[in-house]
């Protein structure tokens, strides 16, 4: 069961077989669906996972210390309470909205960034998440990082935004915890409204020093103005999508990543799975699956090789009506997966983009 919705997070420059029951957004598959393992065997008809990032009681999956999760000192207050949006790096906007309409999305209007940033995006808005398209659109000092990371990495899914209550007690929260950030900083950029007119998106973020997220990129946001992109007509879709379901990341080492951005995390609890790890990141929140590249192959039988390297390699999306999903993508290529299906990465900007039951 989804809990109630949140408010609508405003967007930033930042900024995992058909006809089987649901997988739940802690990326586990529901009976006799679940994905193959990560050393190529099938994982066993368990019962289904929950959206923790945990299999339920009957089945759940050792813990990677071997008991419960290691518990923090009590009065260390850990900030960071989830995941609030993924966002995808593309090289083209204007092609990576085609790309996402074409399989169901409703695009929010084009953001534009502060000047400095020389970026854009648009948004894909969900019941208490959402995920963004962002696109360098001038060769600014600013955006220097980026444009490497997209020249060295290729687009796709590169960075998790954090859900935070305020950055600058965040910063020393994380601090007392022994986890280095940046300094805060705060962003304010112009809105389209319906039937004309701008409103002003406002928010704070706060980045993890290089080096703290194990791949990736992952920051943190606080939303000053929810109101102002979290609107009716930007969450209905097509496709029936209401939620992240999950973020896939392929990586060597399961267990060093899930444990790297465990601490991260408020409620980051790793478990097991079979030839890797998946980390729950909060109430409410889309959990962080970590595949070994025999794993990833196996779970999304598809050509890999446009995924970005060293990023995250599928979106898993929840869906309320799974034959809508199905006739939305129209004619993407498309293959099931143990949750549901997937669309291949070739038509999605470098993401394996999956849709599951909700």
């Amino acid at each position: 069961m989804r809990g109630a919705p949140r408010t609508a997070p405003a967007t930033h420059d930042g900024g995992a077989h058909p006809d089987t029951a649901p997988a739940t957004r802690d990326g586990g598959a529901h009976p006799d669906t679940a994905p193959a393992t990560h050393d190529g065997d099938a994982h066993p008809d368990t019962a289904p996972a929950t959206r923790d990032g945990g299999a339920h009681p009957d089945t759940a999956p050792a813990a990677h210390n071997g008991g419960a999760q290691a518990e923090r000192p009590p009065q260390m207050s850990h900030p960071v309470k989830g995941v609030d949006h993924v966002f995808l790096l593309v090289n083209d906007l204007d092609q990576s909205c085609d790309a996402y309409a074409a399989l169901g999305f409703t695009i929010s209007p084009r953001g534009m960034h502060s000047a400095h940033k020389g970026a854009a995006n648009h948004t894909i808005m969900l019941q208490t998440d959402y995920f963004e398209l962002l696109g360098l659109i001038a060769a600014v000092p600013g955006n220097a990082d980026r444009r490497q990371s997209l020249a060295d990495m290729g687009e796709g899914l590169h960075a998790i935004a954090c859900r935070i209550e305020d950055a600058h007690a965040a910063k020393a929260a994380l601090a007392d915890l022994g986890i280095a950030t940046e300094d805060v900083g705060s962003f304010s950029r112009p809105l389209p409204l319906p039937g004309g007119g701008e409103g002003m998106a406002s928010f704070d973020t706060l980045q993890f020093e290089p080096g703290i997220a194990p791949l990736g990129a992952c920051f943190m946001c606080r939303h000053k103005t929810r109101e102002m992109v979290w609107r009716p007509e930007l969450m209905a879709h097509a496709n029936g999508a209401v939620a992240l379901g999950a973020i896939v990341a392929e990586t060597p080492d399961p267990d060093a990543a899930a444990a790297g951005y465990a601490r991260l995390f408020a409620a980051g609890a790793v478990s097991a799975i079979p030839g890797g790890a998946a980390l729950t990141t909060g109430a409410d929140s889309a959990p962080i699956l970590f595949m070994t590249p025999a794993a990833l192959a196996d779970a999304y039988p598809t050509d890999l090789s446009g995924l970005p390297r060293g990023a995250f390699a599928a979106l898993r999306i929840l869906t309320r009506d799974m034959d809508a999903a199905r006739r939305a993508v129209g004619s993407a290529p498309i293959f099931d997966t143990a949750a549901g299906f997937a669309v291949a990465a070739s038509a999605a900007c470098g993401t394996i983009v999956e849709f599951a039951p909700a």
